[in-house]
């Protein structure tokens, strides 16, 4: 299982937005570490297929993504940042209308969801109103839906944005467990996040990725410490103005 990003670009008007990036992901967890305007979300839209590449390619396991169509949706899950809930809808319902949206119908579908929610702590709020359940308790909703297809490829824009000290913890394990199996892309400004879950981290910044590798690795290079923090090394290429004082 492969995931190959040859040398995207995406430009609105004047700005390149995503410049000539070139990345390979296989099995396992990687954080895509950059300030808010870097480029993240817009790589990961065109990763999943919503957004127009204007020169590169995406491949999975050698074919491009785009000849695919249906067959690569089925195989990606996706969590954006600005994911849209129906407030009035209950729990279970909610992941049922998605599953019907994948093709996943019936008796299958409500067992799938059953499995799902327990797997991510809300299987006693399964006729909980959305507009009910915690910031922390919707976004576990978001994970559980976007499960329901059992993804290859996991994308997940900024998921514990917002989310106090406790449920970001419970978040990481969860996206951890996720990575033993398929492609987990996490994009988040939040280091901790990161640090202790990614097999593999990229830095991003203006469009570009400036550095990849292990966290030890990212240490090495960007400060010649390996037993600094990987919040000096965020700081080397973002600086103070880009980071709150709830990241880390």
């Amino acid at each position: 299982m492969e995931l190959v990003i040859k040398n995207i670009t995406k430009k609105y008007k004047a700005k390149l937005a995503v410049n000539q990036v070139s990345v390979t992901l296989t099995q396992g967890v990687y954080g895509l570490l950059g300030a808010n305007g870097a480029g993240k979300t817009t790589l990961m839209r065109m990763i999943c297929g919503v957004l127009q590449i204007d020169e590169g390619e995406i491949l999975f396991d050698g074919e491009e993504i785009g000849k695919m169509d249906e067959r690569y949706r089925d195989l990606l899950g996706y969590l954006p940042q600005d994911f849209g809930y129906y407030p009035n809808f209950t729990v279970m319902e909610f992941m049922l209308y998605i599953a019907s949206l994948k093709g996943i119908t019936g008796a299958y579908a409500k067992q799938k969801s059953k499995v799902l929610l327990k797997k991510v702590g809300l299987e006693k709020n399964s006729k909980t109103k959305i507009k009910a359940l915690s910031g922390g308790m919707k976004q576990r909703l978001g994970i559980a839906q976007c499960m329901l297809n059992d993804p290859k490829i996991l994308v997940l824009d900024e998921p514990t944005a917002g989310l106090d000290p406790k449920e970001r913890v419970r978040f990481r394990n969860m996206i951890a467990n996720l990575g033993k199996d398929r492609i987990v892309l996490l994009s988040t400004h939040i280091v901790s996040d990161v640090e202790q879950i990614a097999d593999w981290i990229f830095i991003m910044k203006d469009g570009r990725i400036v550095e990849q590798g292990t966290v030890e690795h990212l240490k090495e290079a960007s400060l010649g410490d390996k037993n600094t923090s990987l919040e000096k090394v965020y700081l080397h290429y973002f600086g103070e103005e880009d980071i709150d004082d709830a990241t880390f």
